[in-house]
């Protein structure tokens, strides 16, 4: 990603080192560096399962995504300011030309509607235009494949800092990659799954028993999530919608379990799905436990959180085998912690394996001293925590607080996925 930019600089360096030639360097250096960066940006956005697992998850994955795009644009955004900067130097006039370019002057056209576009599909993700959409900012991120052609006939009509297979190397990745999310995964939008029972939980949180008509069962990891888009055509909300889920169900079970909460129109449907209607079910997706680790565990959930907590206790549950792992189940009072009487039977059959109940509402916030109180060598162990933001926000001052070194603390949010 970097060998490109850095050719481009050496390329594209003035012979003098004067104000003007300066800027107009930073302008061109800008533009080609946020292009480099778009396009990577686009190319890391497939879906594939399995294709995330190198990268620590599709969570992980898709936070360098979002990286990459937040300094693509920034970049982009400077690349005409500079080059403005650098024709003041001449005159207004140069100036405002740059800036506001002839109308038959296209490629200076297509870069300015890239950006305007980037513009749009970006502004969701960012907080100053209130909280987003989930639906809404899927069909407005269909406008990058708009913004990356624009950008490519921009580029190409432009620059001459690196050869045209370059670019065309680089594109060939992203175009793909938009490609396959459009219309590939449209065509494709996962396998078949049969509702075999709904099972209330609490108020407003229930959880589906999913099951393969050929029999065939999904291979995942505990922890790991799938998107889940229902096709009961009484659905009020939702209908062929897919949103994460985190897998609740133990490897090992003939069964996938979803458990879902209603925090939106389309979840609030879901709670009234049918059993015997289908679902589409693709994935599995992420890596929330290290692979392979034996190692001494505290487990910090809450909410529809503790989901990825559940799969892994049901899995430790039919492996019978002793552990070490101290799990704290956060929630307002007991009415909430729905999954609790399971694994507290879970903990009474496997050795090393304990549940620490934390009710909001008798003892107020969670904090280090609680955990302290009752995990033993809490500072050695790998700490996973999975819950609402609030919660999240305390495991990270608690995780300084007991010094939990950051390589060992994991924590898991789906936003914008």
């Amino acid at each position: 990603m970097l060998l490109p930019t850095i050719v481009a600089a050496w390329l594209a360096a003035p012979a003098g080192w004067d104000a003007q030639s300066t800027l107009q360097w930073l302008g061109r250096l800008a533009g080609i560096a946020g292009f480099v960066l778009m396009l990577v940006a686009a190319s890391v956005s497939i879906r594939i399962p399995g294709l995330d697992q190198p990268f620590g998850g599709l969570t992980e994955l898709w936070q360098v995504h979002r990286w990459l795009g937040t300094g693509a644009f920034l970049l982009l955004l400077a690349h005409p300011l500079l080059l403005a900067l650098s024709a003041a130097a001449v005159s207004p006039a140069a100036a405002a030309e740059v800036l506001s370019p002839p109308a038959t002057h296209r490629a200076a056209w297509f870069g300015w509607a890239a950006l305007v576009a980037m513009m749009v599909f970006l502004a969701p993700t960012f907080s100053f235009f209130g909280a987003p959409r989930y639906q809404l900012w899927k069909r407005l991120h269909a406008l990058s494949a708009l913004a990356v052609l624009l950008g490519f006939a921009h580029t190409l009509l432009l620059n001459r800092a690196l050869p045209a297979w370059a670019w065309w190397a680089l594109g060939a990745l992203a175009f793909a990659s938009i490609a396959y999310r459009l219309v590939w995964r449209k065509l494709h939008p996962g396998a078949r799954y049969t509702i075999t029972a709904v099972t209330p939980l609490a108020d407003r949180v229930v959880e589906l028993a999913l099951e393969r008509p050929r029999g065939q069962r999904m291979r995942f990891d505990a922890g790991q999530f799938v998107y889940l888009a229902p096709l009961d055509p009484a659905l009020t909300a939702g209908r062929r919608q897919e949103h994460p889920y985190t897998i609740c169900s133990a490897p090992a079970d003939p069964q996938l379990r979803i458990a879902i909460k209603a925090l939106g129109d389309a979840t609030a449907a879901l709670q009234h799905v049918r059993p015997g209607t289908d679902v589409l079910v693709d994935g599995p997706y992420g890596r929330f436990f290290e692979p392979g680790e034996q190692d001494r565990e505290l487990w910090v959930g809450g909410g529809i959180g503790i989901t990825p907590f559940v799969g892994r206790a049901r899995a430790i549950g039919l492996a019978g085998a002793p552990v070490d792992i101290d799990l704290v189940y956060c929630s307002n009072d007991a009415s909430r912690a729905y999954y609790l009487d399971e694994l507290v039977a879970i903990a009474e059959r496997v050795p090393g394996f304990r549940v620490w109940p934390h009710y909001f509402r008798d003892e107020g916030p969670l904090d280090a001293a609680w955990i302290a109180q009752r995990c033993e060598d809490v500072s050695a162990r790998r700490l996973y925590a999975c819950g609402p933001a609030p919660l999240l926000r305390e495991t990270r001052i608690i995780r300084a607080a007991l010094a939990i070194p950051r390589r060992r603390y994991h924590s898991e949010e789906f936003s914008f996925l």
